[in-house]
């Protein structure tokens, strides 16, 4: 089913719509105009591109859910925008990536070193923003939203050491357990968890109830990055936004490779080896096509979306105990629905 189809699929996509244009709008108005070339002109590059606007729209419901409103959330709304699209700029040159949201990455089509600057530049309009919630919200509240801030950056970039550690070294001893620890800090918690937690220190101002959404946000999370994984092998392009099939040219070890590792013949596993020991310029197309091919042989991709589906599941009935009353509320159903919406898009 498409995730626009059915009466919830269109509610929540009315509602990442919305949040999605007031983060938008105030991420846009913060840019600064003028200035040297490739610089704030790039900043507003991935943002005006479409997308999801997922982490924005998690801590504004989040928010609203907990009894705040879109003013009081939108700082930390837009912080997390901007982190994103700097994770963005700076994955896409560590991935080698040609494509993103439907056009050609940052370094693809100005150079790394231009890249590299807009993406430090988007780090620290991000670190005005957050600081911007100390006349909003008051010191207390602004400081405790900066060690959220911390503790995300820190998961994201351990998370993101340990994938690109099993490329450099060519991991292939790997399981389940191990994916889903990655998961846990390079997607779930810049994605979910702290967009929630965010939200709600923001509308609650209480440090003992920021982690009542954790479990939600942290199945959802993961949900959300397999559906991802599965995407970059099925999906089509025009909607997806990214080239198919690049996750096996930069050889990342998703949860679907890793089901292969495990399950393939001695032989394929000896030529699985030899194929990911490559750089992604020494990988040859017909190398990638088999692999691909064998991932479908194995049922690898229905597998995973079926994990997928199980941890959606979870985060549903995480979110249902969290959310309590406010469940009921618009923005109560828009979290629990999201539960869905993660595993039946198709972009």
């Amino acid at each position: 089913m498409a995730p626009t189809t059915g009466v919830a699929g269109g509610h929540v996509e009315r509602m990442l719509e919305r949040y999605r244009g007031l983060a938008l709008g105030a991420l846009l108005d913060d840019v600064p105009e003028g200035g040297p070339r490739y610089l704030y002109d790039l900043v507003a590059e991935y943002p005006r591109r479409w997308g999801k606007g997922l982490r924005a729209a998690l801590c504004l419901a989040t928010c609203r859910a907990f009894g705040g409103g879109d003013a009081v959330g939108l700082n930390a709304a837009v912080t997390v925008e901007l982190f994103h699209n700097a994770f963005l700029i700076h994955d896409d040159i560590q991935d080698s990536s040609e494509q993103r949201r439907g056009g050609r990455t940052l370094h693809a089509e100005y150079g790394v070193g231009v890249a590299l600057n807009v993406g430090n530049m988007t780090n620290l309009l991000a670190l005005r923003r957050l600081a911007a919630n100390r006349a909003a919200l008051g010191s207390g509240i602004a400081w405790r939203l900066f060690t959220e801030t911390e503790l995300m950056m820190r998961h994201s970039l351990e998370g993101q050491a340990i994938e690109i550690g099993w490329i450099r070294d060519n991991v292939c001893d790997l399981d389940a357990d191990d994916y889903y620890r990655m998961c846990l800090k390079k997607t779930s918690w810049y994605t979910c968890i702290y967009p929630c937690r965010t939200g709600i220190l923001a509308a609650t101002g209480r440090e003992n109830a920021v982690d009542v959404l954790d479990r939600y946000g942290w199945y959802l999370g993961a949900a959300f990055q397999i559906q991802d994984d599965a995407l970059n092998l099925t999906g089509d392009y025009a909607r997806y936004g990214k080239e198919i099939a690049g996750d096996l040219w930069e050889g990342k070890r998703t949860l679907i490779l890793i089901d292969f590792m495990r399950r393939c013949t001695l032989e394929e596993r000896e030529r699985l080896v030899r194929l990911l020991s490559l750089t992604r310029a020494q990988r040859s197309a017909a190398e990638v096509r088999w692999l691909h091919g064998r991932l479908f042989a194995y049922d690898c991709v229905e597998a995973a979306r079926r994990s997928a589906r199980e941890l959606a599941l979870a985060a549903r009935r995480a979110g249902e105990r969290a959310l309590g009353a406010a469940a009921d509320t618009e923005d109560g159903r828009f979290l629990l629905e999201l539960t869905d919406y993660v595993v039946e898009r198709a972009r």
